[in-house]
């Protein structure tokens, strides 16, 4: 098995999810699940961010010229259910679920073609960006695939393909830092290499934010989350240890 990583930028009033995801730097969306067959598409995302921004990013969902994935940029007629499935202060979990008409299509449609059946999907927004995770069996033609994506994406959205890696069966686990998203990874990166954490420190948040050129607040929730996440990873690994111990 083998894991393919790519990422779309969408470019402004291209998709009304990535406009709102935009207008709020603090806030992004995973999915739950994504599941697709040839004639339909059907997914789960959970969004995280403050309620004006979960109120912005439901409102979009529910616009009726938006269906969750078609890269048909004019209205393809497709029939399309919404349905909030929760929703708090801070989270908003999505169902979202189109049949095709023969003008429609999506990266997991496009996917099912050109890879076959059997396919894993994970994704991840933050900005104008939406990153794939396509989990695929081995021999299947990436490059054709992804030609084919890039002729139905067209001049709206930017794309950008960032690993191709064989999955090791050997492997017993996933190293905390494997598991943040590239934008956290690449921030953190960032912070240690230009002495953000050293006492006392070589850079500001506002300076290490012009450098890699991104708003403050969007800086700010990145390592934040990538630092909850390490934190996290790290504590669970001392309760195994310590219970692993008590075992003995």
């Amino acid at each position: 098995m083998r894991e393919f990583v790519f990422a779309l930028e969408y470019e402004p009033g291209t998709n009304p999810v990535a406009d709102v995801l935009a207008a709020y730097p603090e806030t992004s969306i995973r999915s739950l699940s994504c599941h697709v067959s040839r004639d339909s598409l059907w997914r789960v995302d959970h969004a995280n961010g403050p309620d004006e921004a979960l109120e912005a990013l439901e409102r979009a969902y529910e616009n009726a010229d938006y269906f969750a994935d078609c890269l048909v940029k004019d209205d393809c007629g497709a029939d399309c259910e919404v349905q909030v499935l929760d929703r708090s202060t801070d989270t908003l979990v999505v169902y979202t679920y189109w049949e095709r008409t023969d003008a429609c299509t999506s990266v997991p449609h496009v996917a099912l073609e050109h890879l076959g059946e059997g396919l894993l999907f994970e994704t991840y927004r933050e900005g104008r960006r939406y990153r794939w995770r396509i989990v695929l069996g081995n021999g299947t033609p990436i490059h054709d695939f992804f030609d084919a994506l890039s002729d139905e994406v067209g001049e709206c959205t930017g794309m950008e393909m960032l690993r191709l890696t064989e999955l090791d069966p050997e492997r017993t686990g996933v190293s905390p830092e494997e598991t943040l998203p590239d934008e956290q990874r690449d921030a953190l990166e960032a912070a240690v290499e230009h002495g953000y954490y050293e006492t006392p420190r070589r850079i500001d948040l506002s300076e290490l934010a012009d450098r890699l050129d991104v708003p403050r607040s969007t800086l700010s929730y990145r390592l934040r989350r990538a630092e909850a996440a390490l934190a996290t990873a790290f504590v669970d690994e001392e309760e195994s240890i310590e219970r692993i111990a008590a075992n003995l």
